[in-house]
């Protein structure tokens, strides 16, 4: 009886990793879900409409929770969150900008791919890239048009 306990243990073992494995490809991504005022979580629930299918060549992904605030594309290289509160860093003098097709963010540097927050919107929308990003903000590009149409900019730049 021993003998048959232990030929069963690393054969259960093996199938049981080799679910585990299967499985945590097709779960969704877990994204802390912003909670903006109404007026906010309506243009971001407009914003969310308006998204591309891809962003630089990554296809939606489903983030977990399921939300209107958050999106994601390939396996979390890009997400998106609308409706996040204001960051410290954008206070500091030192604070890196770009613009990208009319849109203008914030850059923050970090060691798991730069973090890109929106200026001067009646929203702020950040987008995280993961490290394959370090340096290209090409994603920016894809989701500029969108946040342009559905998030009204607070300061006319001519």
């Amino acid at each position: 009886m021993n003998f048959a306990r232990s030929a069963l243990l690393p054969a259960s073992a093996v199938v049981l990793l080799a679910v585990a494995g299967c499985s945590t490809s097709d779960a969704a991504l877990p994204v802390p879900v912003p909670s903006p005022p109404p007026e906010e979580a309506a243009l971001c629930a407009a914003l969310h409409d308006e998204l591309p299918k891809t962003v630089a060549g990554h296809d939606r992904t489903d983030l977990d929770p399921a939300s209107e605030l958050t999106a994601g594309w390939g396996d979390a290289a890009i997400v998106l969150r609308c409706g996040v509160p204001r960051p410290a860093k954008m206070s500091s003098p030192q604070t890196l900008g770009m613009e990208a097709n009319g849109v203008n963010w914030m850059l923050e540097q970090r060691t798991e791919g730069p973090r890109f927050t929106t200026t001067y919107r009646e929203t702020y929308v950040e987008v995280t890239l993961d490290e394959r990003y370090a340096h290209d903000s090409t994603p920016l590009a894809d989701l500029a048009g969108p946040v342009a149409r559905t998030v009204p900019a607070t300061l006319e730049i001519p």
